[in-house]
């Protein structure tokens, strides 16, 4: 497939910002400022808090408390988080996000930086914005331009909402598919692929003014357990880290990568104390990351808010948060992100300062880092944005185009028996196994079925109005954990008549879990409870003229073996469910590759040409 020309004339297209750069007088500006703060000024620079953009005004009691805790602990940086209602993310529009940007920098005396977890650019936190995979696809495509193009897509798109700093790229090998918390946030589990797309994100994200961030060093691709709600452990030793683990941070530090993010996991080859994982081991950041790798830019903590570290702490023996950042601090951070006990934390410092504990001198490193940060950005020059531009920035129709062509590039056939793929359009069937002709008026023609444990009102949309679009026949099924046993027989009756079965599975990059059967501990790469049962039930009865189309983490068909045509997407956005449907008519014709292994069913680089249309066809009258 050709290239649209969106990318191969991108640079040509974007609105000019300055690459990332520390100038000199940026450096002096940072020397003068820091000179200028007191202890409590300083101590907060190193502080980190979140914000969300969807305040009905600036006079509310959220933003009221977020404009005082601003102001009095003298806060450095902030991050872009949303909210939920249930299921449903709370996206907010470009000019809200915006307008409140710019009032947090109005509100603060020292320029902020505006930070975001935009691992799949901005629209995993904005409504109108570019709705990009998870980086896994572009694992499975392959090509740095495209990683580079996603880059710079985002960082103009960052920039134009007042965030100067991504928390991406992931630069974690997902070489463990029970791993529950990275998957497909991951590129990918070759280490030397990550490594290229991680710097190819960076190159894309700096020549366009976006300080980054590689994460989870050093590296929590391996692990089985999710750190916001246990401690992790990476329990490969040196051999094995020095070969999977760390080249992918060893080449965003080449790359010139501004801040690396530490994981909330034990790693015993580096640190042998089990009351230390890496957020507070000198050995892992001062020895290891920052001694052996070379890196001398910004490291940041995970959430202080993460049971992956706080379950470290016993409250009896006074805050956990307080006592945590002064660990993280001694052993090497720069960046104290979310803590739980804000002032906590922020008294807890001062007074390790006051005590000796802590040398000032310790404090003005990380505040130095973080001021010639916020200056090779520019915010020394000018912290606010264009709100009327952000709108036109994030929109534009080019960039929506360049997140469908990715989606449709990654799609990836794992599985296909020759007898059902592609599909044909609403003129046209194919008869059952064994028999010459079909009966329009008592035969179903295609079912399709949106499986999911906890469905959102948005899951399926646009899987199912392109499918609509394409066969007006089709009878269409939503059916998640709360969905109730009076639907199961309905679908399964229907699957029994049809004469094909599409089954889209929704799976996130959390759906892995660990359960015991038969007395076993064993991962579960896919729904649970009703929503696991109906697809067993499906399979069992209909396998062979069933397509699952697995929306999200790839695993999914470890756990169902007997699926016979499978096909991965990666993700779960509108995109990816668009580019599903051209599959299954045949529509894509792509080279995408699986950028992980999948166990027992196919290596990592393994995929099968799209099958072309050269069944036998009757015509429906």
């Amino acid at each position: 497939m050709l290239l649209p020309l969106c990318l191969s004339e991108g640079k040509a297209k974007r609105d000019s910002l300055s690459p990332v750069k520390l100038t000199e007088d940026g450096r002096k500006w940072a020397e003068e400022t820091l000179k200028k703060l007191t202890l409590e000024e300083k101590v907060g620079q190193i502080l980190q808090i979140r914000y969300y953009a969807d305040y009905s005004d600036f006079k509310v009691l959220g933003y009221e408390h977020l404009r005082e805790q601003l102001q009095k602990y003298h806060i450095g940086s902030v991050i872009f988080s949303i909210h939920f209602h249930g299921l449903e993310a709370v996206r907010s529009s470009a000019l809200a996000a915006a307008k409140v940007a710019n009032h947090l920098q109005s509100d603060s005396k020292i320029p902020l930086l505006v930070a975001a977890d935009i691992e799949r650019g901005v629209a995993s936190r904005l409504s109108d914005a570019p709705d990009f995979t998870w980086p896994m696809a572009f694992g499975a495509i392959g090509k740095e331009k495209e990683v580079e193009h996603f880059a710079a897509i985002t960082a103009q798109d960052a920039r134009a909402i007042g965030v100067q700093w991504a928390l991406a790229p992931v630069a974690d090998v997902n070489s463990n598919p029970a791993n529950p918390v990275i998957n497909t946030r991951s590129f990918g589990q070759d280490p030397a692929q990550v490594s290229t797309l991680v710097a190819a994100f960076i190159r894309g994200a700096h020549e366009n003014g976006l300080l980054v961030t590689a994460k989870h060093f050093p590296g929590s691709g391996d692990t089985s357990v999710d750190s916001h709600r246990r401690i992790a452990s990476v329990d490969g030793d040196l051999a094995h880290l020095q070969k999977i683990e760390f080249p992918p941070f060893e080449r965003a530090i080449d790359a010139g990568v501004d801040s690396i993010m530490l994981a909330h996991a034990r790693v015993p080859a580096i640190e042998p104390d089990p009351e230390k994982i890496a957020t507070v081991s000198s050995r892992i950041i001062n020895e290891t990351l920052q001694g052996q790798l070379g890196f001398k830019g910004v490291v940041v903590t995970d959430a202080l808010e993460m049971q992956g570290l706080t379950t470290l702490y016993d409250s009896q023996k006074g805050s956990p948060t307080a006592r945590a950042a002064v660990d993280a601090l001694k052993a090497g951070c720069d960046v104290i992100m979310i803590p739980t006990d804000l002032d906590g934390a922020f008294r807890g410092i001062v007074d390790s300062v006051r005590r000796g504990e802590v040398s000032e001198t310790r404090i003005d490193e990380s505040v130095r880092k973080i001021l010639q940060m916020k200056a090779s950005v520019g915010l020394n020059r000018n912290r606010l944005v264009n709100e009327k531009e952000a709108s036109r920035i994030v929109s534009k129709p080019e960039d929506m185009d360049f997140a469908q062509y990715i989606a449709d590039e990654a799609i990836t056939l794992v599985r296909d028996n020759r007898r059902v793929l592609p599909l044909g359009k609403s003129s046209a069937l194919v008869p059952p196994s064994g028999t010459s002709s079909v009966d329009p008026r008592t035969t179903p023609r295609l079912v399709v079925i949106f499986l999911g444990e906890a469905l959102t009102s948005t899951d399926g949309h646009e899987f199912d109005k392109a499918m609509r679009a394409r066969r007006s026949d089709a009878t269409l099924f939503y059916f998640d954990n709360r969905s109730g046993d009076t639907t199961s027989p309905k679908i399964l009756q229907a699957v029994k008549q049809a004469e094909q079965v599409v089954m889209a599975v929704f799976v996130s990059h959390t759906g892995v879990r660990h359960i015991v059967a038969d007395g076993k501990l064993l991962s579960s790469f896919g729904p649970l409870g009703p929503s696991g049962h109906l697809l067993e039930q499906v399979l069992a009865t209909a396998a062979e003229k069933t397509i699952v189309v697995d929306l999200g983490s790839p695993y999914l068909i470890v756990n169902y073996p007997e699926i016979q045509n499978y096909i991965c997407t990666y993700a779960m956005p509108a995109t990816s469910e668009l580019s599903a449907v051209k599959a299954l008519f045949g529509e894509i014709q792509n080279h995408a590759k699986l950028p992980v292994a999948l166990p027992g069913i196919a290596p990592r680089g393994f995929s099968l040409p799209w099958p072309t249309d050269n069944r036998i066809r009757f015509d429906v009258q």
